[in-house]
Formats: C-alpha cells, structure tokens, sequence
C-alpha cells in the first residue's frame, strides 16, 4: 500500500513525500498533485497506453505527464487510499466487488483498440500464456493493493508492469487477489465460490470463457510461484527478498488450495 500524507511543511513549501509501502517499485514520491517514479525502458510505452486510455475515455488511471527534470517519470496524483490491506471492506459486499469485475472489463474494452509504439518496451515479470497471449496490453497486478479508492471514485495505479497478455489472464489474477482465494485460515472465504461468480458476472464471461478461467485460476497462482522461485535461486530482487518474507510458500499453499476446490468454482460459475 501506498501510504500518502500532507506534502506541505508548516511554511507552506512544497516538499517531496515518499510513497512507501510498494514491493517492486523504490523512490516514487509525490511532489504536489503529482507521484514522481523512476522511469525505465518500458516508461514511453507504458505512458502510450495511459494516453490511450485518457482518450478513450477510460478514466480509473492516472494521466501521465512525461518526465521532470530528474528524468523521473511524472504521473497525476490519485487521492485516496489502497484498499489492501487496511480497507478491503471498500469491496466486501457482492455489488461492490461487481464494480471491481466492471471496471476490468471496461479497461479491457479500452485498451483493445490500443496500438502500441513500435519500439514498445514492457516490464512484464509474468509472460502469458498461450493462452490469448498477446490479445491486449494488459495491467498484470489488477489487486486490491493497486486499487485506490476516495469516496466514488476508484482508480487501478502502478501500471509499470503492465504489457502484451489476455483478458482472461488479467482476470485471472485479479480474482485470486479480490475473492480473495487463499489458502490461510484467518483469510479463507466460505463465501469464495460465489465471489468468483460475481467477478465473472461482473466482467460478463460467456460459458466457454468460465470453463476457460476455471484451470487458469491455478496456473496463474503457480506461475506467480514459480517467479518468486526463481528469482530466489537467482538472487533476483525484489523477488528473493519476498520469497524469504515468506511469500514463496504462501502462493504454493494457494495454488495448491485453488487446484483443489476446482470443482466449486466451475460449479459456481456454471449454476
């Protein structure tokens, strides 16, 4: 989570406030209505898709404006607050996780029609699969820890790692973050199979897309197991660091809790 705070001292300057509380992303601060953040590679194209989604009327993202004088990218501040971990109550009732299910499908309509530059460069650390890889420039972190929430207004940020992949794959992760679909007791929804319908209802999977997402909800938590693996086999950050936290683990029991309870989940959103 993001956590924001005044960027004014008593004398009225404005000063530059870390934003801390991100896994991948170091130095992003906020300088008055703007985040300022490292920029990369990947910072042109990521900022064409935030473009296009400006344009096309897509508004639950925040407006990119270039780079500051430090060569740091420059993005419009989104006011409010993350929703994970202290404010997951912002989607426990069914209509408004359904709000979640909507605005993926609408920037999932938006970007459709997207063309990326032609020397695009993305950041993405989990490739799709074959599965529709490559069908949309997709967000890749759709989470309650990137969804920032101020009254009505609500806003996926962080799209650094966003990149060619699928709706479904997209969603995929989505629905394992926003059920959520874990394997810790403390966290453990009875309610699991049924938020599962209503981010399929929500995002209006047909039934040849449900029996589509039903396996890939596995694979997608696997493979987010298989990055924190390797990069703590690599020394890779800040994946090895998260694998020592104790993240590693956390996604085998998940995935391993997901492949199990396949059948409820298929039955959910097919009944």
């Amino acid at each position: 989570m993001r956590h924001r705070r005044s960027v004014r001292d008593a004398g009225g300057v404005i000063e530059e406030i870390p934003l801390v509380g991100g896994n991948v992303s170091a130095g992003v601060v906020r300088v008055g209505d703007t985040v300022r953040r490292p920029a990369g590679p990947w910072t042109p194209a990521v900022h064409a898709l935030l473009t296009h989604l400006r344009e096309v009327g897509f508004r639950a993202a925040p407006r990119p404006l270039g780079l500051d004088d430090k060569g740091r990218e420059v993005l419009e501040f989104v006011p409010g607050a993350t929703v994970w971990p202290d404010r997951f109550a912002e989607v426990e009732p069914h209509a408004r996780l359904g709000r979640v299910g909507r605005m993926i499908r609408e920037f999932h309509d938006a970007v459709a029609g997207f063309v990326p530059p032609a020397d695009a460069t993305w950041r993405v650390a989990i490739p799709p699969e074959d599965d529709g890889g490559g069908e949309i420039v997709a967000h890749h972190d759709l989470a309650p820890w990137n969804l920032v929430t101020s009254g009505d207004t609500w806003s996926f940020i962080d799209w650094d790692g966003a990149g060619p992949g699928s709706r479904l794959w997209d969603l995929a992760y989505a629905v394992k973050a926003f059920v959520p679909l874990t394997a810790d007791l403390a966290r453990r929804r009875p309610d699991a199979a049924a938020r599962v319908r209503v981010l399929a209802d929500a995002y209006g999977l047909d039934e040849e897309q449900r029996r589509r997402l039903t396996p890939m909800l596995a694979r997608r938590a696997r493979a987010m197991y298989d990055l924190l693996a390797a990069g703590h086999a690599r020394g890779t950050q800040p994946w090895a660091r998260l694998w020592d936290e104790g993240h590693g683990a956390s996604w085998r029991r998940d995935t391993a809790y997901i492949e199990q309870n396949e059948q409820a989940w298929l039955t959910a959103l097919l009944t």
